[in-house]
C-alpha cells in the first residue's frame, strides 16, 4: 500500500489547505479541484491492478529467458470451458483458471476436468458480487474463504493465487489478501472479451499487444472467447511461444498447504 499511504496524507493536507482558503476567500475552485484529483487518482488506483496503488499484484514476467505466455481464464467454469479445455489439450498448452465458487458448484464435472488435465486453479471469490468494491474487509475475507472451501473439496488443497472480481483493489481487499496470505494476480494483456462482441477484434486486441512474459486475461464464458483463444493458440504455436500456468511463469507456490 505504499502508493496509497504516500498520497493519502498529501491529498489530506492539500484538501485541508484548500478548504481553509475557500472559507476565507469564498473561492471554492481550488478545493473542488483538489477533491476531484484525489477521487480520480483513487478510482484509477482501484481499477488498474497493475499500479499497485493499494497492494502489490504480479501481472507479468519481465525478461523471460524464452518465449512464454500465461493464459488465464476468469469467471468459470461454464459450458464454454469444455471447448477451451479441448483447445488447450490440442495445443498441449496449460492455463490458469480463476474460478468462482458458485460456478464450481454449478459445473462440478467440468471443474474436475480442469484439475485432471493439469491446469492451475486460482480463487475468484464465492459469488463475484457486483458490489465487490464496496464490501468491507470481513465480507471480502468471507468471499475468498468460502471459495477456498469449495475448491478444496475437489482439489484437496487451498489455492494461493487470488484475482479480485473486476481487478478491483482497495484497503479492504488489501487487508483481506494480507490476512489470508494470498498472492494477488493481475494481467498485462487484457482481452476485454466481456465487452467487445466481435471475436476477431478480441483476437486482434490481444495479438497486437502480445509480448513474451505476458499474463493474458480472458474469460471462459462465451463463444467469442473460444474463437479468439483458438486463433491465439494457433499463432503462439507457430511463433514458438510456450503456454504455461501463472505459477510456472512466475515461479510461485500454487497452494497454501
Amino acid at each position: 500500500m505504499l502508493k496509497h499511504k504516500l498520497l493519502f496524507p498529501v491529498f489530506a493536507v492539500l484538501g485541508i489547505a484548500a478548504l481553509l482558503y475557500a472559507l476565507r476567500s469564498g473561492t471554492w475552485g481550488f478545493f473542488i479541484a483538489t477533491i476531484g484529483v484525489a477521487l480520480a487518482v483513487t478510482a484509477w488506483g482501484s481499477f488498474d491492478i497493475r499500479l499497485g496503488y493499494f497492494t502489490t499484484a504480479k501481472f507479468r514476467k519481465n525478461n523471460p529467458p524464452q518465449k512464454v505466455i500465461a493464459l488465464t481464464f476468469d469467471d468459470g467454469p461454464s459450458s464454454h470451458t469444455v471447448e477451451i479445455l479441448d483447445l488447450l489439450a490440442r495445443y498441449q498448452a496449460k492455463a490458469t483458471f480463476f474460478c468462482i465458487g458458485k460456478q464450481i458448484e454449478q459445473y462440478p464435472t467440468i471443474f474436475k476436468r480442469i484439475i485432471e488435465e493439469g491446469h492451475s486453479i486460482g480463487n475468484h471469490t464465492r459469488t463475484h458480487s457486483h458490489r465487490f468494491g464496496f464490501l468491507n474487509t470481513a465480507q471480502v475475507i468471507a468471499e475468498i474463504e468460502n471459495c477456498d472451501t469449495i475448491i478444496a473439496q475437489f482439489l484437496g488443497h487451498t489455492p494461493a493465487l487470488f484475482r479480485p472480481p473486476f481487478g478491483v483493489t482497495n484497503p479492504s481487499v488489501a487487508k483481506a489478501v494480507e490476512v489470508l496470505n494470498k498472492q494477488l494476480i493481475g494481467w498485462s494483456n487484457r482481452s476485454l472479451d466481456t465487452v467487445i462482441t466481435n471475436a476477431d477484434k478480441i483476437y486482434e486486441r490481444v495479438k497486437s499487444r502480445l509480448r513474451s512474459g505476458d499474463i493474458i486475461l480472458l474469460h471462459d464464458t462465451s463463444q467469442r472467447s473460444v474463437y479468439a483463444v483458438s486463433k491465439l493458440l494457433a499463432d503462439m504455436k507457430a511463433e514458438g511461444y510456450a503456454c504455461v500456468s501463472v505459477d510456472d511463469l512466475l515461479n510461485l507456490p500454487l497452494y497454501e498447504d
